[in-house]
C-alpha cells in the first residue's frame, strides 16, 4: 500500500508534498511514531501557549484549537492540558524533600547532585513518559504527536498534525486506524 502524505504548514500557508509511506499492510502503520517525527518537520504545528494568568507558575492554556477539531476530542485535549499542568505543579511544589536538596546542594558545593536528581528532574522525567505514552495510544493513530514543553523551552506544548492521504484510510485520513474490519 502507497500512501502520500501531504502537510500543511500554519506558518507560512504553504502546501508541500512529504515522502511517501511504503507498508506492507494496514497493522504496521498503527502507532509508527517514528515514521510521523521524521515528517513532523512538515507538519501542522499547533502551539498551546503558556497561561500567565496565575503568575509564573508552569502551566498551560486549556483552551481547544480549532485546528485540532477534526483529530482529536475536546474532552481528550482539555484531559491530556490538565494532567500536564498537575505534573508542573507538583514538580514546582516545594516541600520538605525540596528544602532537604537545597540545604545539601549549599553543603556540598553543589556535588551532591552529580550523584542524586532533584524532585524537579524526576517529575519532569516522569512528564515524557506520560507524553510518550499519550503519543503511543492516544495522538500516533490520529495522526498527531504531542512535544514535550521541555524540547520548546517550557514556553508551548505543541501538536504536530501529519495529514496522510491513501487508499481507504478512514475519514480526515488519520494514522493507524484500520478502515476494514
Amino acid at each position: 500500500m502507497q500512501l502520500e502524505c501531504k502537510t500543511y504548514s500554519r506558518d507560512y500557508g504553504s502546501k508541500e508534498a512529504g515522502q511517501g509511506l511504503e507498508t506492507e499492510s494496514s497493522a504496521s502503520l498503527v502507532h509508527n511514531l517514528q515514521e510521523l517525527r521524521r515528517s513532523a518537520s512538515l507538519a501542522t504545528k499547533v502551539f498551546i501557549q503558556r497561561d500567565y494568568s496565575d503568575g509564573t507558575i508552569c502551566q498551560f492554556q486549556t483552551k481547544f484549537p480549532p485546528e485540532l477539531d477534526s483529530r482529536i476530542e475536546r474532552q481528550l485535549f482539555e484531559e491530556t492540558v490538565k494532567t500536564l499542568n498537575s505534573f508542573y505543579a507538583e514538580a514546582e511544589k516545594i516541600g520538605g524533600s525540596s528544602y532537604l536538596e537545597g540545604c545539601l546542594a549549599c553543603a556540598t558545593a553543589y556535588f551532591i547532585f552529580l550523584c542524586m536528581e532533584t524532585h524537579y528532574e524526576k517529575v519532569l522525567k516522569k512528564i515524557s513518559r506520560y507524553i510518550q505514552e499519550q503519543n503511543e495510544k492516544i495522538f500516533a493513530p490520529r495522526g498527531l504527536l504531542l512535544t514535550d514543553p521541555v524540547e520548546r523551552g517550557m514556553r508551548v506544548v505543541s501538536f504536530l498534525a501529519v495529514l496522510c492521504k491513501g487508499p481507504e484510510l478512514p475519514t480526515g485520513g488519520f494514522l493507524g486506524e484500520d478502515t476494514q474490519k
